[in-house]
């Protein structure tokens, strides 16, 4: 199982010449035998395939006029893409999927997460792990155009491994999974892995649909700290399947080749417990409050919703109909109301609410919901949470403005937070008004950050 190792480390600089293409406005040419382009500094190295098969070693003399390095080095100095070595290493393995900006947003949230002092200690990596050669084009030039300080400064490399690299996608023998897709994915981080082994101390694993809790590498490095005396092999940041998945540099190789052993057994998210009880850490150490949260286009925080790694064939996100928000708690005039009823990262702010208070969406026109879900307090410490409230379903609305004369409960919010699904036996009626309830006064703020709803539109 070492070529695809090997493979991926020869053609790990192929982004980076792509991107220097591209901000040089050079003439954009690629042919169909030439499997990948790559440079370092200003030299330009070009690796060509003559139908072998990717079980076979690439020779050194195929590149010129420097070849690569077979495997990271163990002095980061002697590395033309990489500045210097790092404390953390964020690994993130993308693919094409609906949102072609969701690379893009993570990566804006993950640096934006981290102050300029941070940011010294910390490199991204990113496998565009798809072979199309469009996509990987389109990517590179938002990439590119969007982070070039950080590319230039080594903080963010981009990599890509060519498809004959890969070992042959059969049939698993889990039929609880779509094999070919997750045996694609293990081997895909398996490239990853390998390729950051000698970058930093610690490697922490992301997707790229991901929101980063504000200075979560000084959390994670308050909680590394502070657990210097136990063994640990894995550090559990989200409890969504593989995402926040903190590990020691030095043991990805040891994973990189289990992944590569295994690659047809599980999906990603299952072999990982598998490997932490092998290297003898029975039990998962979670780490609270978590720093990495599945954006929108997410479904489900369970383990095993959250297996479902391919974004494509998942449910989509929220869809949070058009309406008003209306609300009898003091405004500050810095968040307003209608900011937690966005899908973005904005949210509402107040204080002191006393029991009886709502926050209340009124629709334009009434709706079929098939889930409501409710987040309060700040992501990092928890803190702002509403303590005690519960959520209302409203109907039959009339006046002007309108407000609804009849609600039914939903549900009550636990530790500030609430996601109930809607069957449709429980919906009477279509739903005109989705009210929060404190159920209890609470002296100091409050942060009611998202209200996330699920429309059922009728099929066309």
């Amino acid at each position: 199982m070492r070529y695809p190792v090997r493979h991926c480390f020869v053609t790990s600089m192929a982004i980076g010449f792509l991107w220097l293409l591209v901000t040089l406005k050079a003439p954009w040419e690629i042919e169909e035998d030439q499997n990948m382009k790559a440079t370092g500094g200003q030299t330009d190295l070009v690796e060509n395939r003559k139908g072998k098969k990717g079980r076979e070693e690439v020779p050194k003399n195929n590149l010129a006029p420097i070849p690569l390095p077979s495997s990271p080095p163990s002095n980061p100095d002697n590395c033309p893409y990489i500045a210097s070595l790092a404390w953390l290493t964020v690994g993130i393995s993308s693919v094409p999927g609906p949102n072609r900006n969701s690379l893009s947003h993570t990566l804006v949230s993950l640096f934006r997460a981290s102050s300029k002092v941070k940011q010294k200690h910390l490199t991204v990596v990113v496998h565009l792990a798809d072979p199309d050669l469009a996509w990987l084009r389109e990517t590179v030039v938002q990439i590119s155009g969007l982070f070039s300080p950080q590319i230039l400064a080594g903080q963010l490399i981009l990599i890509h491994a060519p498809a004959d690299a890969y070992p042959a996608l059969g049939d698993s023998r889990d039929k609880a999974y779509q094999g070919d897709r997750h045996s694609k994915q293990n081997v895909d981080h398996a490239f990853l892995m390998s390729f950051a082994a000698k970058l930093s101390s610690y490697f922490l694993l992301l997707e790229d649909n991901v929101f980063c809790a504000p200075n979560f590498i000084r959390h994670i490095r308050q909680r590394v700290n502070a657990m210097r005396s136990d063994p640990w092999v894995l550090l559990e940041f989200s409890n969504m399947g593989f995402l926040g998945k903190l590990f020691r540099s030095k043991d990805l190789p040891v994973l990189a080749h289990f992944l590569l052993l295994f690659y047809k057994e599980k999906p990603l998210h299952r072999l990982i417990p598998h490997f932490r009880t092998l290297m003898a850490q029975k039990s998962p150490v979670l780490c609270r409050p978590f720093l990495f949260y599945h954006r929108i286009g997410y479904y489900g925080a369970s383990g095993r919703r959250a297996g479902r790694a391919v974004r494509s064939q998942g449910p989509p996100g929220p869809n949070n109909p058009p309406g008003a928000v209306f609300t009898d708690m003091k405004v500050s005039g810095v968040h307003f109301p209608w900011e937690a009823y966005t899908l973005d990262e904005s949210f509402f702010w107040t204080h002191s609410v006393c029991a009886g208070c709502h926050l209340t969406v009124i629709f334009n026109q009434p709706a079929n919901l098939s889930r409501v879900q409710v987040l309060t307090g700040t992501i990092v410490d928890g803190k702002y949470t509403l303590e005690r409230g519960h959520v209302e379903l409203g109907y039959r609305p009339e006046g002007v403005p309108q407000y609804c004369t009849s609600f039914t409960m939903l549900g009550r919010l636990l530790e500030g937070q609430m996601d109930q699904e809607i069957s449709p036996k429980q919906m009477r009626y279509q739903v005109s008004c989705v009210k929060l309830v404190v159920d209890a006064d609470q002296a100091g703020g409050l942060i009611v950050r998202h209200i996330f709803l699920w429309e059922e539109r009728a099929q066309a």
